[in-house]
């Protein structure tokens, strides 16, 4: 039996080491992903020295029983492993794992390409790779991560093919390119944005910088030292068996007042937020992502201490402005973009002057406009159904994903951000530690079941045997 792992970043590579075996019988494993990001993928891959994770250390260990496993591989010492250390380090360690998994398993084998195809042949799949090769699998796991990001709306056809418009901060150093005194609109206030400011200072940006979102919030802050965890009320887990976003949100209101630190109300919600989120039906999911959204992000996926000190700092001077507005139009002019802002509740439309235009708006997980070869070709296909917010594809409770007519694809699964519309807290290492972990087992248990390879597929496993 062959399992095909289609996206080499964390979800991708710990799937893969979880499923590493040196043991007879065991299912040949294929991970298959980018070269210039294997192992780490773009979170980590990408990232630069003044980007520094979200999450404290001691707590990102990649294995589901070992959170303190990345701290280990550090040698840190109890300071260090409250430390938010840059995430190079983290991809490090990723790679480092997957190395070692490589070098003792006799199952696993790493193709370096980008997967643009995969077909359904018989009871299983034909997987195409961008040089032109391609080969058979039993089971294909869609880990690719979040979608590359789409053009903003209302970015005119001349500045969007100019490099005054950045729709992908992080390609071909883009950010390098800016004059230090450039004036510049980012577009999203979120972790994104953060990143990306970080890199100007750390640049010794001395221009203006705008940031736009409908809202205007920032991510908030970790606290330096961990607060104490706290049990939730019976009020609140009396709201968690509901299915009422506005009786959750009452309940969580009455003891964020009480509670010593808010950020641990927030945290303890955690265990709860996908079982929730599973049993709310699809109008209250649109009413929580109408409203709540951009406050529960703000509140959830917090940043570092030192980079939220960076942007208060910012925003004292003056350079940095954070403000509700939205992209109306933007256009290319002589000296740089034309931008056509309206306020959050304001009538009129402010015409501005910027330098540059960047697109930092966070994750992409709508399959629908994606330009994703392989998701393209999928959903083009029948093989993939969209969630109907936007959040990515329809699946089960298995992780198997739903095709065009709500029918299970036997065999095809999909793992990361692109389950946010089945679990909707799916992009932070514990929870995609946790799944990819039940996704190995169910895959385990059903290459022990003795699933055999016939027809096609048996053909097509003969023919790229030298793979």
């Amino acid at each position: 039996m062959r399992i095909t792992i289609v996206g080499a970043g964390f979800s991708g590579s710990t799937l893969a080491t979880l499923l590493a075996s040196s043991q007879p019988g065991a299912p040949d494993v294929c991970l298959v992903g980018v070269d210039e990001t294997f192992a780490r993928g773009v979170a980590y891959g990408e990232a630069r020295p003044e980007h520094l994770l979200n999450v404290r250390a001691g707590q990102l260990g990649a294995h589901p029983d070992d959170a303190a496993g990345f701290a280990r591989w550090l040698s840190l010492g109890a300071r260090g492993k409250e430390e938010f250390l840059p995430r190079l380090a983290y991809g490090d360690y990723l790679a480092e794992r997957l190395r070692e998994a490589n070098e003792t398993a006799t199952n696993l084998s790493l193709v370096r390409q980008e997967a643009v195809a995969v077909s359904r042949i018989g009871e299983g799949f034909r997987v195409h790779l961008d040089d032109g090769g391609y080969f058979a699998s039993d089971r294909v796991v869609l880990a690719v991560g979040a979608l590359p990001p789409q053009r903003l709306a209302g970015i005119g056809p001349r500045l969007a093919h100019s490099a005054r418009y950045i729709g992908w901060p992080w390609q071909d150093d883009a950010l390098d390119r800016i004059p230090a005194e450039a004036r510049v609109l980012i577009v999203g206030t979120g972790l994104t944005m953060a990143d990306v400011v970080a890199t100007l200072a750390a640049r010794g940006h001395r221009g203006a910088l705008v940031a736009i979102s409908r809202h205007g919030r920032l991510p908030q802050a970790h606290a330096e030292v961990p607060g104490a965890a706290i049990e939730l009320p019976p009020s609140v887990q009396l709201a968690l068996r509901g299915r009422s976003v506005r009786t959750l949100l009452s309940a969580v209101r009455s003891v964020v007042h009480v509670a010593p630190d808010w950020r641990a109300a927030v945290d303890a919600l955690r265990p709860h937020t996908q079982p929730f989120w599973r049993s709310l039906p699809h109008a209250e999911r649109a009413r929580f992502l109408r409203h709540v959204r951009a406050y529960w992000e703000a509140a959830r996926h917090r940043i570092a201490p030192r980079v939220a000190e960076t942007l208060a700092s910012l925003q004292v001077s003056g350079q940095l402005q954070v403000r509700p507005a939205r992209l109306l139009r933007a256009g290319l002019r002589a000296q740089g973009a034309e931008v056509l802002l309206r306020g959050r509740g304001q009538d009129r439309v402010d015409v501005e002057q910027y330098d540059y235009v960047i697109r930092a708006t966070g994750l992409d997980t709508d399959i629908v406009r994606s330009t994703h070869p392989l998701v393209s070709h999928l959903y083009e296909a029948g093989l993939l159904a969209a969630d109907p917010h936007g959040l990515g594809v329809e699946a089960g409770d298995d992780l198997q994903v739903r095709d065009r007519n709500g029918d299970t694809v036997r065999g095809l699964f999909c793992l990361g951000p692109l389950l946010r519309g089945q679990s909707w807290e799916i992009t932070a290492v514990p929870e995609l530690r946790a799944a990819a972990a039940a996704l190995a087992v169910r895959l385990r248990e059903t290459a022990h079941a003795g699933v055999t390879r016939r027809g096609a597929v048996a053909r097509e496993l003969a023919l790229s045997a030298g793979l």
